[in-house]
């Protein structure tokens, strides 16, 4: 995605630093910037900016106001970038648990303002990567589970090996055009279901 394309909403109550801001970015070729000074609704704004980044400036946030963005910053799943005039570790380590991807304390600069932009989407892309892959191989491993259940199910109620019973899984998935995890998902109900009928 290009520098032009991205939509970039900008959150701070001080006009002044806002503008300087909006500055970088322009300066940096992104032309898609909405500044907003009020933070009250927040949420429903960026319901309907859908900016692909958010910056948020907080001058001189007490803990309330920190704690509202990073609940903020939880609930968007967009890279965010956010800029304080200080900060202690506590907040710091609260910013990064609530997924802030650039926490930068005391750093308002006109040219500061793309890198740490870019490396806020970077961290974003990366981490979402990261949380993508756990998800599909966690999900790998609960299919895995599932097909060694189908084909136990095979191999006890048709008297198969091992071998026949994932076959026999997988000409069915072809044959159906459905994925063998699907197949053994719906072989392991089934024989939930008829349960009790076994052995009559």
């Amino acid at each position: 995605m290009s520098a032009g394309s991205l939509t970039i909403l900008v959150i701070d109550e001080n006009r002044i630093r806002a503008s300087i801001i909006e500055a970088g970015l322009r300066d940096a070729g992104h032309s898609h910037v909405t500044v907003v000074h009020d933070v009250a609704g927040i949420a429903k704004r960026i319901a309907e900016i859908e900016p692909d980044v958010i910056v948020i400036d907080l001058e001189n946030p007490n803990r309330d106001m920190l704690e509202n963005m990073f609940q903020l910053s939880r609930a968007v799943k967009r890279p965010i970038a956010m800029f304080v005039d200080r900060s202690d570790r506590a907040s710091i380590e609260a910013a990064v648990e609530a997924g802030v991807s650039a926490y930068v304390v005391d750093g308002l600069k006109k040219e500061r303002i793309k890198p740490i932009l870019d490396m806020a989407i970077s961290r974003f892309n990366a981490f979402s990567r990261m949380a993508r892959e756990l998800e599909e191989a966690r999900s790998e491993l609960e299919n895995r589970k599932v097909v060694d259940r189908a084909k136990g199910i095979l191999m006890k109620s048709r008297g198969l090996s091992e071998e026949a019973a994932y076959a026999l899984l997988r000409k069915t998935a072809m044959d159906q055009n459905r994925k063998i995890a699907d197949i053994a998902q719906s072989l392991v109900t089934a024989a939930g279901l008829l349960g009790p009928l076994e052995g009559e």
